[in-house]
């Protein structure tokens, strides 16, 4: 497999041969609990070969489940979040929308974080409990949402606003532009246009390809201070 992409394997009853799919090195190093692959051999047969197509992406590029789980990512994608410390279980090669939503070093790679990065990932998430309310894992991201009083308020309350305020193209990720900071200086402070590249077979397999296609600015902007909370909704009195 390609350096860079990786697919989870499960714990137990790994399948042999070409179907054997090990850890790989993710940005914040190897991660220890491993997800099940899809059943059947043409899938992951499928998966493999597909992460070789991903690797070859010169742009940041990930497939995702319905949870936001990473499920392949290629180089450019860790190389993007290369700088980003450690962190229990808001990783962004583990999941990214508990990147997005928990992780201290987000804003400093995900440029106008808030408004153009936490709230449409925050709309997205209210979608995915409408469709899959009993999931367990988007059950373990809501609990972590309630137990935030800022990001709650801002889930709950600030983002019909914030829908209502800018429109529902806002909340779309393909097509939209994105500011983002690359840690290589030779992109540093510049846009993305984030693409969804979705086949049928990985659509059928539940799972979303997104592929950061990075705009190079003809000057660069300064990255905007990170906030120290979501400015959406009020800080809560003490």
């Amino acid at each position: 497999m390609p350096r860079g992409s990786r697919i989870k394997a499960p714990r137990e009853g790994r399948i042999g041969k070409r179907g054997d799919l090990p850890m790989a090195y993710q940005a914040g190093g190897q991660r220890s609990e491993l997800r099940p692959v899809p059943e059947g051999l043409e899938a992951q047969a499928y998966l493999q070969d597909y992460a070789t197509l991903l690797e070859a992406v010169p742009f940041p590029s990930v497939v995702l489940d319905h949870r936001w789980d990473v499920v392949l990512a290629n180089t450019a994608f860790a190389s993007l979040f290369r700088a980003v410390g450690p962190h229990p279980t808001a990783m962004p090669g583990d999941n990214f929308l508990r990147f997005v939503l928990f992780h201290p070093d987000a804003s400093s790679v995900l440029g106008e974080h808030e408004s153009r990065w936490c709230l449409p990932m925050l709309a997205h998430f209210a979608a995915a409990v409408e469709r899959h309310g009993h999931d367990h894992g988007l059950q373990a991201i809501r609990r972590d949402i309630a137990q935030d009083p800022i990001m709650d308020a801002a889930y709950r309350h600030g983002l019909p606003h914030w829908i209502r305020a800018v429109g529902e193209q806002a909340v779309e990720h393909d097509g939209s532009v994105r500011p983002l900071v690359h840690p290589d200086p030779r992109w540093g402070a510049t846009d993305c246009r984030i693409v969804d590249e979705t086949p049928r077979t990985l659509r059928d397999l539940g799972y979303t390809r997104l592929t950061l296609v990075l705009r190079p600015a003809p000057t660069r902007r300064r990255p905007r201070r990170a906030a120290a909370h979501l400015t959406v909704v009020p800080t809560p009195e003490a």
